[in-house]
């Protein structure tokens, strides 16, 4: 029975029904040792009796393991791996040494994992208990909490324990507290006097482990009330000393059997009893009811007896006892044998030795290469630790670095990467760390400083490799572009200039890029347009290409963007590189958005944005918060628009992200156009740094100048406008160029040169804006006729593409003419009724893809796609998923 826990109790239970309805959910119980998680966990199972349950508990001496946690957890639902896509499968099986196959991502390990759960819940509700989470290995505690935030429409309930340390935010939170003394007082002994009573529940502090515990350890004087029944020492101490009093008091055979599997931590009754360990003592902790044997393992009954065993042993035996741990697994068939020897030998260790070193690196490397990458940089950390040759220290310290930068640990991997000496020659190496400490600057600290970090570092890089100092110096001027800092850029353009030449098209791109920031646009456009050519992108990987898609947006080229980064979110989902991923949807959401496509727009940017924070990729988000209410703005959503767009200004403000506060202002000042407040709209757009896109939004400049009554403001976007229009050569910006010179210089022929531009641009918003101007023009010329033409044209466009207020402002120009406009409609896009996310399954389920396919491309799980489908068959009026491909093809709306 559980005292004072009842509205937990409920929490537990209506997620349990949940499941049972076909919902699925998360929860992370937090609290310090003995608060009662574990108990509560033992709730959740004993409440869950129709249902299927999975276990796992962290060790903590297993925390370097890589996957050994998840391993643990799934163990007994193995045998469906082969139901999984065979990407995943093949992942999930590498990662838990299962396979030859390694997973090319962790992240990749988690959608694996999630796609197992909900395999394994077709059978019926499924409960994962996952107990002392904080001692789970990084590997798994990224793949669990990855699938945990995407549980949808399984049927799966995911219940983590945990104290300080474990972090998985955007998860549900319970943070358990101490038992009020009513609940507190059940659990005493009766036979107390009520002074030690009372001593107790307040020194407790309403610790349930320590209620129990601490009355029994309390001497006879003590029962009576004649001394203070404890000591002023915080609860887990008390606790644990009462446990080490428990212990002392064992035979010297239970007491090494004690220590042994404490130092152990594997719970393998065959390697504790091969280390020494007695069958006697073993038997005798276990009367004393401080561990439990079930079967051939070993479990401690709290992790705080562990800690008392171990801790109360001197550190003489605690050193003999890893090496007798690791004689014992010498030889051992299991698959994470030799990980687990190698650290028993680091453990019995002290001084160098380089025996031990070397296997600890193997230990690494095998970590490595299942995408353990945070147990491979431990790994190399402890071999340098135990290395005395300089050179080779600071190898693998270096190896450490870029293990953990690779697990997203990135202010660990630059304090590594801090302590590797100049004895490093490798120029991949030196190429790496650079980038290791300027990743962290960039995500920690700005742009600006990052390419500065860069650039000091690619003298050294240049005088042994001229490719890697290529790149190195095309990221500076990249980190330029994002900080808006024409300085840094042509720094790095002139040393990219004095380099000889690799024939990369990216050389071309960062030249143009840095013209295009010092104000050159037509040498800007020039050489980013030579980058961007179809035949120069052969060859190039997923970042070479992502920088390539991004000359797009300051060429204007609409439909290139979208294909290039078409091409890179299916390279990325195909091969598992899901940190290069959140940059793809971004970028993507924007090309789309770009082509009106504001459903698929809003769905790969929200997703982005979730696998940002997922990432801890603090500056992604800013940016993708800043491209979500651009398209937001597009479509007059009006709440979500101006709260995304503010806080993601507030953020690329204060981590120097020029380029995304610039994107973040434009869609501010276009939500106030729209709105029909041009001086707020003015205020936003004039406030835009002098980036690459102060040439793109200084057409809606112009309009809010003129708009506001203050044309002197329109000249000078005009002419910024103008020139990058004529250098790009795009329909679209010269059909826009067009209509900004109609609204300063109030020439109908402007106007009508514009629309017929339009027809060939492929932007139907900007086709819409453009007629709608011409017929306010019109209007106010008297000429009613002529009016009603171009503006009931605007308002089918803008109520087809949703976009709400410039569609409201067609309809009162209308009305000015004596016309009576339809009510707002979408008659020509049948998917309008559903959400971002139905809209997005639907799109890919029409074109044949089956449930996994689509669950692996947008990483859900296949039961959640099919719950998205139930629920978007019955809105769009079908039944049947072969309907659906007609539908689709109706829907003359692009995504």
């Amino acid at each position: 029975m559980l005292y004072g826990r009842s509205s937990e109790q409920t929490d537990i239970e209506r997620l349990l029904a949940e499941a049972r309805a076909g919902q699925s959910g998360a929860l992370v119980i937090r609290g310090q040792a003995g608060i009662g998680k574990s108990a509560l966990l033992r709730y959740a199972a004993t409440r869950a009796e129709d249902m299927r349950v999975l276990r796992g508990v962290g060790i903590e001496s297993e925390a370097e393991l890589p996957f050994a946690a998840l391993h643990l957890l799934l163990r007994t639902g193995l045998d469906r791996i082969r139901a999984l896509p065979d990407a995943q499968a093949a992942a999930l099986s590498g990662a838990l040494g299962l396979g030859d196959i390694a997973p090319e991502n962790r992240f990749l390990v988690g959608l694996a994992t999630l796609s197992l759960l909900s395999e394994l819940a077709e059978d019926g509700a499924l409960l994962c208990l996952i107990d002392d989470a904080q001692w789970f290995d990084r590997a798994s505690i990224d793949a669990l909490v990855f699938a945990a935030r995407r549980l949808e429409a399984e049927g799966v309930v995911m219940i983590f324990a945990a104290r300080a340390g474990f972090h998985a935010a955007g998860l549900p939170e319970l943070r358990l507290g101490g038992l009020d003394s009513a609940a507190a007082a059940a659990l005493l002994p009766a036979d107390l006097p009520p002074q030690v009573r009372e001593r107790l529940i307040e020194e407790s502090d309403g610790n349930p482990l320590a209620l129990v515990e601490l009355p029994a350890a309390l001497t006879a004087e003590q029962r009576a009330g004649r001394l203070s029944p404890v000591g002023a020492m915080p609860v887990a101490d008390r606790v644990r000393e009462a446990f080490q009093r428990q212990i002392a008091a064992l035979s010297e055979p239970a007491r090494t059997a004690l220590l042994i599997a404490a130092a152990d931590g594997s719970g393998e009754l065959e390697t504790v009893a091969a280390a020494g360990a007695s069958l006697q003592g073993l038997e005798s902790a276990e009367r004393s009811r401080l561990i439990e044997i079930r079967g051939t393992t070993i479990g401690f009954r709290h992790p705080l007896i562990r800690s008392a065993a171990y801790q109360s042993a001197p550190v003489t035996r605690r050193l003999a006892v890893h090496r007798a741990l690791a004689d014992a697994l010498t030889g051992s068939a299991a698959v994470d044998a030799a990980d687990r020897r190698a650290w028993h030998l680091a453990a019995a260790v002290l001084g160098s030795d380089e025996g031990v070193a070397r296997e600890l690196g193997e230990a690494a490397e095998r970590a490595r290469t299942r995408s353990g990458y945070a147990a491979s940089a431990a790994a190399y950390e402890r071999a340098a630790e135990l290395t005395a040759d300089p050179v080779r220290r600071s190898g693998r310290l270096a190896a450490a670095s870029l293990a953990a930068s690779d697990a997203g640990l990135m202010g660990r991997a630059a304090a590594l990467a801090d302590r590797v000496t100049s004895d490093v020659d490798d120029p991949d190496v030196i190429t790496a760390l650079i980038q290791v400490r300027a990743h962290r600057e960039f995500e920690l600290g700005t742009p600006l400083a990052a390419g500065r970090i860069i650039l000091d570092g690619v003298p050294r890089v240049a005088a042994r490799s001229s490719e890697w100092a290529t790149w190195l110096l095309v990221e500076t001027v990249r980190c330029a572009w994002f900080a808006g800092d024409a300085r840094l850029a042509e720094e790095a353009a002139a040393s990219l200039r004095a380099l000889p030449e690799t024939g990369s098209p990216l050389v071309s791109g960062a030249l143009g890029l840095t013209r295009l920031l010092s104000g050159d646009i037509e040498e800007g456009a020039r050489f980013m347009g030579e980058a961007v050519d179809g035949h120069a992108l052969a060859g190039l990987g997923v970042p070479g290409l992502t920088f390539t898609a991004s000359l797009c947006l300051p060429l204007g080229r609409a439909v290139h963007y979208e294909e290039i980064t078409g091409q890179i979110v299916a390279e990325c989902q195909k091969s598992g590189m899901i940190g290069w991923l959140a940059f793809a949807f971004q970028d993507h959401g924007l090309a789309q958005g770009w082509l009106c496509r504001y459903g698929e727009a809003r769905a790969a940017l929200d997703a982005g944005l979730r696998l940002a924070v997922d990432l801890g990729h603090e500056h992604r988000v800013s940016h993708l918060m800043c491209s979500l209410g651009w398209v937001l703005a597009h479509q007059g959503d009006v709440e979500r628009c101006r709260a995304t767009a503010e806080e993601g200004i507030a953020r690329a403000d204060g981590q120097g992200q020029a380029l995304a506060a610039a994107i973040g202002r434009w869609a501010l000042g276009l939500l106030e156009l729209g709105l029909g407040r041009p001086d707020a709209a003015l205020r936003q757009l004039e406030a835009i740094s002098l980036t690459g896109i102060a040439v793109l939004s200084a057409a809606d400049q112009v309009e809010a100048a003129v708009r506001a009554g203050r044309p002197e403001r329109a000249k000078e976007p005009l002419a910024r406008y103008l020139a990058w229009a004529r250098h790009v050569r795009q329909p679209s910006p010269n059909a826009i160029a067009l209509r900004c010179r109609a609204l300063v210089e109030g020439d109908e022929a402007h106007f009508a040169h514009a629309v017929r531009c339009h027809e060939a641009a492929g932007q139907p918003y900007e086709q819409a804006r453009t007629r709608l101007a011409y017929g306010e023009w019109l209007r106010r010329a008297r000429r009613r006729a002529d009016a009603r033409s171009q503006l009931r044209g605007a308002l089918e466009i803008f109520d087809r593409l949703g976009a709400e207020p410039w569609a409201e402002r067609a309809r009162v120009e209308l009305r000015a003419t004596g016309d009576v406009p339809a009510a707002p409609r979408k008659a020509d896009d049948p998917l309008s009724v559903l959400t971002p996310r139905e809209r997005q399954v639907v799109r890919l389920a029409a074109n044949g893809a089956s449930n996994r396919d689509i669950a692996a491309q947008l990483f859900l799980s296949p039961r959640t796609v099919g719950y998205h489908l139930y629920k978007a068959f019955p809105k769009l009026g079908i039944t049947s998923r072969s309907q659906l491909a007609t539908v689709a093809r109706s829907s003359r709306v692009p995504d």
